[in-house]
Order: C-alpha cells, then sequence, then structure tokens
C-alpha cells in the first residue's frame, strides 16, 4: 500500500534530466511554483459555521478544488500511458526478473537513505544502509539480489521530507503534484533535496550522461505501477470518495514512515525545542503522532 499512494512520485527522477544542477533545480522549483500557484487559485472558501470550520482545518486541504483538478490529470495520465505500460511489463519480463530491477533500483538509492539516515541522528540505521550497499552492490551483482538481507540488514527506506520531519518542520496542507502524486510543501522540499543530493544524478551530469537520469525514472515509475496493478482500482471500488482516501492514505502512510514504523505512542529521537506547536512530531524524546 505505501507505493500505491506513491507510485506517480516515481517520476521524480524521470522529471529532471537536466544538464547542469542549476536548471535541474530550476525545473523541480518551476514545479512546485506551479503547483502553489494554482492552490493561491482554487483554495476553497473557509465555512463560516465553528463545526465546519474545525473540520476544513483538521482535513488542512485548503486549496482542495485545485488538487481535485490535478488528482484528475493524474489519473488520466496513469490510464493512458503508465497502466498501460505496467501492464505490458507484468506480461512480458518474469516476475523473479521484475524483483531483481526492484533490487537494483533501491541499492541505486542507497546514498540518499544514508545521507539522511545520518541527518536524522540515526546512525545505527546509517551503519545498514551502507553494509547493504557494499554488500549488494559486490556479492549482490550491483544490487540485482539482496545477500544483505540474509546477513541481518534489512532494507529500510529514507528521503528528505522524512528528514525535515524529524528536524520538526511541520508538513503544512496537502498538495498533489502533478505526475508526483500527494505530497505537502516539506515533501515537496524533500523532493527536490534528495534529487540534489543523489551522487548518481550528479555523476551522470558529469559524464554527459542525462539520459540516464531520466531513464532512471522512467523504469521507478515503471516498477512501482507494476507492482501495485491492482491497488489503485481496488481502492477506487472501495471508496466513497477516492481523492479523499488517497489524501488519508497518504498521510498515514508518512506518518508511519517518520516513525520508521513504530507504534503512534512510541518515544522518538527529536531536534526541536519543547514547546512546538507545529504539524511535525515533537522529538526530543516525545511522542510521535
Amino acid at each position: 500500500m505505501n507505493d500505491a499512494v506513491r507510485i506517480a512520485p516515481a517520476f521524480a527522477g524521470a522529471r529532471t534530466g537536466a544538464r547542469l544542477p542549476d536548471r535541474a533545480m530550476a525545473r523541480k522549483a518551476g514545479v512546485l511554483l506551479a503547483c502553489a500557484l494554482m492552490a493561491v487559485g482554487g483554495c476553497a472558501a473557509v465555512p463560516t459555521d465553528p463545526a465546519l470550520r474545525a473540520e476544513f482545518q483538521e482535513v488542512n486541504d485548503p486549496a482542495e478544488p485545485a488538487m481535485r483538478a490535478v488528482f484528475g490529470f493524474n489519473r488520466v495520465v496513469d490510464q493512458v500511458a503508465i497502466k498501460p505500460a505496467a501492464a505490458i511489463y507484468r506480461t512480458f519480463v518474469p516476475d523473479p526478473v521484475r524483483g531483481k530491477v526492484t533490487n537494483a533500483l533501491h541499492n541505486l538509492r542507497s546514498p540518499v537513505i544514508f545521507f539522511n539516515d545520518l541527518l536524522q541522528g540515526a546512525p545505527d540505521r546509517a551503519g545498514t544502509t551502507l553494509a547493504r550497499f557494499l554488500v549488494n552492490s559486490t556479492v549482490g551483482v550491483a544490487g540485482l539480489f539482496d545477500p544483505a538481507a540474509d546477513l541481518g540488514y534489512p532494507r529500510h527506506d529514507e528521503d528528505f521530507g522524512q528528514t525535515l520531519a524529524v528536524w520538526g518542520v511541520a508538513e503544512g496542507p496537502y498538495l498533489v503534484l502533478p505526475l508526483f502524486g500527494p505530497s505537502n510543501p516539506r515533501d515537496a522540499v524533500g523532493l527536490v533535496v534528495d534529487f540534489l543530493m543523489d551522487p548518481f544524478t550528479w555523476w551522470a551530469q558529469a559524464t554527459d550522461r542525462d539520459e540516464l537520469v531520466l531513464a532512471r525514472g522512467g523504469v521507478r515509475a515503471l516498477d512501482a505501477r507494476a507492482r501495485n496493478y491492482e491497488v489503485p482500482e481496488d481502492l477506487e471500488r472501495t471508496s466513497l470518495d477516492y481523492y479523499a482516501a488517497i489524501r488519508s492514505l497518504y498521510r498515514q502512510y508518512r506518518a508511519d514512515a517518520i516513525r520508521n514504523g513504530a507504534p503512534a505512542d512510541a518515544p522518538r529521537l527529536n531536534f526541536t525545542r519543547a514547546g512546538n506547536t507545529g504539524n511535525a512530531p515533537e522529538l526530543s524524546q516525545s511522542r510521535t503522532p
């Protein structure tokens, strides 16, 4: 289910294959700026009734009309391009081979996970990520296999959006980014930072292999959609409001990712000062949301 609500963000690497880091940053910033402008232009009116206003603030989706429009656009793109490509991929590529592709993609992301582990003050998890990268890149044949898991180094994921949450940054209102899917201002910034800190991006640009960044992003999108081929349709059939269901699932998924799967009431290290009143969890040995 985690990947099901993040299928569109698999395009993150595919949309930013610029030659220079400054241009890549500009393209990312342009996407986020466009979304912000749509949010400003499509904000729903704040209800005057106290009960409805409280519900409106709890949902925290002030640009819902505009976000629903972007959501509809993303669904069209999925139905026209992404899902058919995933169907062909599932038909002609055996499941064991697809599993190796998933392994290799995760292994390529290991440096970004490692940096975020360190930034979150989690040296043990950083050590696990480093060990996995070294073992799987060598014994695991460039990450196609996952012998590190058999050696006691389980797979995990981190991103800069999670790092910002650990630092006490509030998530902000709900957003739907074109092609990237469900997000919020904190996670949108995280997408940009993760791209800029990725050594693969810098290597591709430095060696004039920008097309590999594009190819990697496309394969990530294809892999994610193929692994969750029937989930979106099943969710839509069982939801009274598909948009609201995705919004709720995304927030649950991100909250669980920030806690690293720990129970909601488990203590977690935090870098914020006591008295933080934002939407992000307080992390100075406090309880997570």
